[in-house]
């Protein structure tokens, strides 16, 4: 499917329980003065995952009338279809409210390299609205490091409050993750934050009003999904590892990789192909 317009991509419909694609495969055939930053908010989808699923197109000067594919089409996570669940590698939030088919899915911002957000299992602790920003003592120290600034000790709700208008807080460790909005229009779907899931104003306003306290929240590292359709298809999804540790992780979806090579029906060239380009769609690697 061609679009040159906006969709708004958050819902879905869920499949029968022994298939895990959703969503379609749309395209975008670019238009003067689109760049990829601007497509990702036009389309609420990730920037890593538009340049991901775009390699050979420059992200800053794409060339009009180039058809880009974007990420709409994807595998849900193996793991309960439950409240909230994050999968890192894929800079995307899942919500499945209680006693509905649909799913929703937005593109999130997560902790950079040396302040990851840690996988957890857990749960909303408390709704926060125009949340107050205490920076820890950590953070803090970076700021006057990197950045020559002096962070307050309290930063409260406003324009310069970097949690945005609404919070969730979640119950692991002391309480310091939270799942947050922001107040710039830089960071959604990249690894940039201080450990804290960052999502848009809009979609971060829309689960604080859906999603109840004590809703369950499982945050997850795992780059490589895999799904044998009803129909006998089978669609590998494989994303950019957050450390090549995870490899060695069984959890990481390794092994389902060593059993696709064994498999007689399935194409090895395009299983390569996925693992090395991680283009972060599901690719069809039936022969």
């Amino acid at each position: 499917m061609l679009f040159a317009g906006s969709v708004n991509a958050q819902q879905y419909t869920l499949p029968s329980p022994s298939s895990r694609l959703i969503g379609e495969r749309i395209e975008h055939k670019v238009q003067v003065g689109d760049y990829f930053h601007s497509l990702s908010q036009q389309y609420n989808i990730g920037l890593i995952a538009l340049m991901a699923s775009n390699p050979t197109v420059d992200p800053f000067l794409p060339l009009p009338g180039t058809r880009l594919d974007l990420p709409t089409l994807m595998l849900l996570p193996d793991v309960e279809h439950k409240g909230i669940v994050i999968n890192l590698p894929e800079l995307r939030l899942y919500y499945f409210p209680n006693n509905t088919n649909k799913v929703h899915v937005f593109p999130v911002g997560i902790g950079r390299e040396g302040r990851e957000t840690p996988q957890m299992n857990s749960f909303v602790k408390t709704k926060l609205k125009d949340p107050v920003w205490t920076p820890t003592p950590t953070t803090r120290a970076e700021y006057l490091d990197k950045y020559k600034m002096v962070l307050p000790r309290i930063v409260q709700a406003g324009k310069h409050n970097p949690l945005g208008s609404f919070a969730l807080q979640l119950a692991y460790g002391q309480s310091n993750y939270l799942i947050h909005g922001t107040n710039t229009d830089f960071g959604i779907g990249m690894r940039v934050s201080a450990g804290c899931i960052r999502m848009n104003p809009d979609d971060i306003e829309w689960l604080y009003n859906n999603v109840k306290v004590n809703e369950t929240v499982k945050i997850i590292n795992r780059p490589i999904k895999f799904t044998l359709e009803p129909n006998g298809q089978r669609f590998l999804e494989v994303h950019s590892p957050l450390s090549s540790e995870i490899w060695h992780n069984k959890d990481s979806g390794s092994d389902v990789i060593n059993q696709l090579r064994e498999d007689n029906n399935v194409d090895k060239n395009a299983v390569n192909k996925a693992i090395l380009m991680h283009y972060g769609l599901p690719i069809n690697v039936n022969i």
